[in-house]
């Protein structure tokens, strides 16, 4: 007998496999159910394991180990143990204190980490993994399972240019378990005329079409009509400091554009009369202004500055973000304006944590008055979601600000609209490059409801 299968018959006495009928979280129904976290409890076998894993990857270099919660933590932390390399612990949710932090442990942006799995059915979970470690700066490349149950997990991340070893395939289990009389003939064509079907995990989320959203709010409502009638989901960021440069620019884009968004206390010379030129500007060119002033205090003073400041932004704005920090009632006080809430930001370092997120999008959801919010994830379908940092060239800047492209945003985010900066205000023919954002987000867009 091979040590592998000394080693798998040993943890089946120990019950890592049932049959029946099992719904997997991928959505599969699957006629046996692989569970490997009873291992933990027999010390002998959790260090062959790490011993056998070890040896998948020793002609890896990576400087952590990190086990996919919860199952896979304890072979990590006995693989850390055995080879000496740090262990850095992912959390499955924020518990809302102490550092609330998803990534735990001692490392440094741009060290490789080596992921663990227990078992790999559709790869999500891994997937999901790789995106809350990355956006700690760290970089994932190689992975190592236990397990793989053949549902297309392995290849879906093999395409997406990962490295996955893996001690055992199913159907290598099944036939190790029918050789030493644990199945017998019946069970085991039964999983194996199983395995045979194509993988069929639960759909994927759909994204909703602009048209199919059920958008309360009257300026959410307009903003869906306009995309519709311009075939555009572009939003233009003027982050210009003259009056000149702005109305020029938003000439320009205006045919391309749903919205243009301002930071009305950055330009040197704002007005009255830039207002009103904007205004006609975008009644003629068909869209809506956005102050992206991002309201972030009490009520009292979030009111005062909407409606007293010299910018007099209640006046003519059609949408405001606001930072929903200050809770419910803080943003009862922007009458028909939209609010959008900004509940993650596209920064490197960002402190808009996955607490912080969930806290935000639910107090959004219960606001009247929010039609949306700013965001770098899917986001619920009751609101409207904008993602900022989009560019068609991925590259970030020195000062944090990281881009993401048109097509990813679309796809993986399930974005109704884009708003793009300096791709546009700083290229050499700004309406030239508008057109190409608005022609390349709207495709992206009807790419995004087919996949």
């Amino acid at each position: 007998m091979q040590p592998r299968e000394d080693f798998l018959l040993k943890a089946y006495e120990l019950g890592i496999i049932k049959f029946g009928n099992f719904t997997l979280k991928s959505g599969i129904e699957s006629p046996f159910y692989v569970d490997l976290r009873p291992l933990a409890s027999s010390p002998q076998l959790l260090k062959t394991l790490a011993n056998n894993l070890l040896d998948l990857v020793e002609d890896i270099n990576y400087d952590l180990i990190c086990g996919v919660p919860y199952a896979a933590l304890p072979m990590a932390t006995t693989m850390s143990l055995t080879s000496n390399i740090p262990l850095i612990i992912k959390r499955k949710e924020n518990k809302g204190y102490g550092t609330k932090r998803m990534v735990e442990g001692v490392f440094s942006e741009g060290q490789s980490c080596l992921l663990v799995e227990d078992v790999i059915t559709s790869g999500q979970s891994l997937l999901e993994t790789i995106d809350q470690v990355e956006r700690e700066g760290l970089k994932v490349k190689d992975l190592v399972v236990v397990l793989d149950r053949e549902q297309g997990g392995s290849d879906k991340l093999k395409e997406q240019g990962y490295n996955v070893k893996t001690l055992f395939t199913i159907n290598e289990v099944i036939d190790i378990l029918h050789r030493y009389h644990r199945l017998n003939d019946s069970e085991a064509k039964k999983i194996k005329d199983f395995l045979a079907l194509p993988p069929e995990a639960a759909p994927a989320k759909q994204r909703i079409a602009l048209e199919n959203k059920k958008i309360v709010h009257p300026v959410g409502k307009r903003l869906v009509e306009l995309a519709l009638k311009k075939q555009s989901n572009l939003i233009a960021s003027a982050d210009l400091i003259t009056s000149a440069e702005i109305t020029a620019f938003a000439e320009k884009v205006g045919d391309h554009i749903v919205a243009l968004k301002l930071h009305s206390d950055i330009i040197q010379d704002f007005s009255d009369n830039l207002i009103t030129d904007l205004r006609k500007i975008a009644r003629e060119k068909e869209f809506l202004l956005f102050e992206d002033r991002k309201f972030g205090d009490i009520g009292n003073t979030q009111e005062l500055q909407f409606k007293k400041s010299i910018y007099k932004i209640s006046d003519w704005a059609d949408l405001v973000t606001v930072h929903p920090i200050g809770g419910l009632e803080s943003l009862k006080v922007f009458d028909n304006t939209g609010v959008i809430t900004i509940v993650e930001m596209s920064s490197k370092g960002t402190l808009t944590d996955d607490y912080y997120f969930t806290k935000a999008i639910n107090v959004s959801e219960q606001s009247g008055n929010v039609l949306g919010a700013v965001a770098q994830r899917q986001i619920p379908d009751n609101l409207l979601l904008f993602t900022p940092g989009v560019s068609i060239s991925s590259t970030g800047d020195s000062k944090g600000q990281q881009y993401n492209t048109p097509e990813l945003v679309f796809k993986n985010y399930h974005t109704d609209f884009m708003i793009v900066g300096r791709g546009i205000y700083k290229a050499a023919d700004v309406k030239t490059a508008a057109k190409e954002y608005q022609t390349l987000g709207w495709v992206s867009y009807l790419q995004s409801l087919n996949d």
